[in-house]
């Protein structure tokens, strides 16, 4: 069996932490065999880099086909990331038809935990959370890659993670950007970890400031809504739109029940938007039974009854030289 570098030595040649002896490897009985654990060691104190944790995702992947990587694991005693990263999905079927999946099919590709920070017989997870619900619900095991992340390296991961999926609608992914930038994670390491730009991460952060996050949430994923829509609601709500009465809008059973997230936004940006001031009709006058006279600040309007369109537009035509006349030496005359 050809021998492969270490996961940890990996890292340490990258990060330059780790000094390069000649020091033999332990033999393989001498190597210490905890399964599933990655990036132990000097690594769980260092900080890695973004290219470290894509690298490290690559091995996971290669790894997720070793027995010897792979731990089972009680879905009860496993948490979801501090860092949410996905709303809930209200798309009950098609988690149905997934979950109906992992019951014929097995769990095929296992998910990426690492230990509870707080509860040492607890573990965390880093991505892999529609597997692990689904897997819960159906009171099977969890098979698990376990890592050693602190929070940094947690929220970067699932930020890589996430680049890579095409399902996350554009507010998950503003909020993942707050969640981040609330860990303490500094704005170059988000845009990359999310692959976006200064002027994608100034639109998260305006959407996010104006709308708040519990409006959001109780909005739902919105697949259908994307950057534009968002910050349409944003601007309304930014100037003092009463965001209690939103949320109690949207808090309704009937609301949450009967409509789509994408609904949802629709009802919400519509009551977010400013009233347009009804313009005043202008006076009318009464032409009898030939119909009316609509004068405004800067027209005249006649509206005549079908049966004297014609007949009174060519009397205004026949008369019109004497009524002028007439109108002229009035005017003089005042």
């Amino acid at each position: 069996m050809s021998k492969r570098k270490s996961i940890v030595s990996s890292f340490g040649d990258l990060t330059g932490d780790t000094p390069k002896t000649n020091t033999p490897d332990p033999k393989p009985d001498e190597k210490q065999k905890t399964p599933g654990r990655v990036a132990a060691g000097i690594i769980g104190t260092t900080q890695r880099t973004l290219s470290q944790l894509r690298e490290e995702r690559d091995q996971l992947l290669a790894d997720a086909q070793s027995a010897d990587k792979i731990l089972r694991l009680d879905a009860d005693k496993i948490d979801p990331s501090p860092f949410q990263d996905r709303l809930p999905d209200d798309d009950v079927e098609a988690f149905n038809q997934f979950k109906q999946s992992l019951s014929d099919e097995g769990q095929q590709v296992p998910i990426t935990v690492r230990m509870h920070p707080r509860q040492p017989d607890r573990h965390q997870i880093v991505y892999g959370h529609r597997r692990w619900r689904a897997l819960k619900e159906l009171g099977l095991p969890v098979k698990a890659i376990l890592v050693d992340y602190s929070d940094r390296d947690l929220v970067v991961a699932q930020g890589i993670e996430n680049a890579n999926r095409q399902d996350l609608s554009w507010i998950e992914r503003a909020l993942f950007a707050d969640e981040m930038h609330r860990a303490g994670l500094k704005p170059k390491d988000i845009k990359a970890a999310l692959s976006v730009d200064d002027a994608q991460l100034s639109k998260f952060r305006y959407v996010i400031k104006q709308v708040g996050t519990p409006l959001i949430q109780l909005i739902g994923r919105a697949p259908g809504i994307g950057r534009p829509r968002w910050i349409e609601l944003a601007d309304c709500l930014k100037d003092g739109t009463d965001e209690n009465q939103l949320l109690e809008t949207l808090s309704a059973d009937k609301v949450q029940k009967n409509l789509s997230p994408d609904d949802r936004f629709g009802l919400i940006i519509k009551l977010a938007k400013p009233e347009k001031p009804t313009k005043a009709r202008a006076p009318s006058v009464s032409l009898g039974e030939v119909g009316t006279m609509q004068k405004g600040k800067n027209e005249v309007r006649i509206k005549l009854k079908k049966q004297h369109q014609v007949e009174f537009a060519s009397f205004l035509e026949r008369e019109m030289d004497a009524l002028l006349a007439k109108y002229n030496q009035l005017r003089k005359g005042q």
